[in-house]
């Protein structure tokens, strides 16, 4: 009876104890990250469609928003996009992987990991890339 009403008080706990909160794991954060991710990415494209369609209702204005898309402070919104886009493409496969080849469930979790390094190994040398241009336009270059 007592072992009955321990499993019953960790069960109610959540599988990791101490409380009612549901901390995750990493499925549940890749899930939430490409939600991010993709409404992201939808939200540039919607910037870039307005934007662009700019230029047929006033050239000059358009030619003042691309300037102030060229500021060294936009470098920071061009990094942010290069990794949403790219952790979202990533994980989009993925997330195929896991839905449509049959051992795919078995190896979500390494599959995973394998997305994380992958994501990680371009967006090192991507953002050192674009960090040194942001910081060439500060000095006076370009």
């Amino acid at each position: 009876m007592a072992s009955t009403e321990a499993a019953a008080t960790q069960q109610q706990r959540g599988s990791r104890g101490g409380g009612k909160l549901y901390r995750g794991d990493l499925g549940m954060w890749s899930w939430v990250a490409h939600r991010i991710t993709g409404v992201l990415t939808f939200f540039f494209l919607f910037v870039h469609v307005l934007d662009t369609a700019l230029v047929r209702v006033s050239p000059e204005a358009y030619d003042k928003v691309i300037a102030t898309y060229k500021e060294p402070f936009f470098v920071l919104f061009e990094l942010g996009l290069v990794a949403a886009v790219l952790f979202h493409a990533l994980n989009g496969i993925r997330v195929m992987l896991v839905d449509f080849w049959g051992k795919g469930p078995r190896f979500q979790r390494p599959m995973m990991w394998t997305v994380l390094v992958i994501w990680a190994a371009l967006m090192i040398p991507g953002s050192y890339h674009l960090l040194a241009k942001a910081y060439s336009m500060l000095m006076g270059g370009m």
